[in-house]
């Protein structure tokens, strides 16, 4: 059975002490699209990415994966880079995807799969500490596909990228729900973001303050400053 939402969340809340880092959140990303989280340093995006991927514990609230209450054993179809990746800088591309992909007990082949997918295949011998941001970006890219996850979430994918090594990013996320994969994709370019989503979440404070279709005729630049400034007034 499919669900039109691949991930929502409902009330979802994570509070550290007496602060609220995330406030009765409820989220929904339908399948096979690229859904944009976007906020102000400090809204909580990345305690939400992580409550999503089990890195942290929520507080409160229910996530749903494909209609089901969230469970580890659904992290197997979900991928995800947050933040930098962690690359051995002394291996190559493929020595550091095999190492991820016996610890999930995936057949080699799926290494040169995900390698052909980022267009890493022909980085040979070169160890990743030579390997330019774009290359560790997309080799981090290609650790969270390991799986064929249905979901990938990216925060900040493109920090610190070349305008080259942008495009080269952006060109491979538009590839994927034509993959069957759904994207959430966290960022503060929103000039970028603007390119490659179809729905967006603003959150201000904790709290989602805007979600909906990102329409043609609406500048994302003016919608989320007056969301955000709207929230603090």
């Amino acid at each position: 059975m499919t669900h039109e939402f691949i991930l929502h969340t409902e009330g979802l809340s994570k509070t550290y002490g007496k602060q609220r880092a995330v406030d009765n959140l409820s989220l929904q990303i339908k399948a096979g699209t690229i859904y944009g989280l976007l906020g102000p340093n400090g809204a909580g995006k990345s305690t939400t990415l992580k409550m999503l991927t089990g890195l942290i514990r929520p507080s409160g609230g229910q996530i749903w994966v494909d209609g089901e209450p969230w469970q580890r054993r659904h992290l197997d179809s979900i991928g995800a880079l947050i933040e930098a990746p962690a690359l051995y800088g002394n291996l190559t591309a493929a020595e550091n995807l095999t190492i991820h992909a016996k610890l999930r007990g995936l057949p080699n082949k799926a290494i040169h799969e995900v390698l052909e997918t980022v267009g890493l295949q022909h980085t040979g011998k070169k160890r990743t500490s030579q390997f330019s941001l774009g290359m560790k970006q997309r080799l981090g890219v290609a650790i969270a596909l390991l799986g064929t996850p249905k979901l990938i979430i990216l925060d900040e994918p493109t920090n610190g990228l070349d305008p080259i090594g942008i495009q080269e990013l952006r060109d491979l996320i538009l590839s994927f729900p034509a993959r069957g994969i759904t994207v959430i994709l966290s960022s503060h370019a929103l000039t970028e973001v603007a390119q490659l989503v179809e729905s967006i979440g603003i959150i201000s404070e904790g709290q989602l303050k805007h979600q909906g279709p990102l329409r043609q005729d609406k500048d994302l630049e003016t919608l989320f400053m007056d969301v955000v400034r709207g929230a603090k007034l």
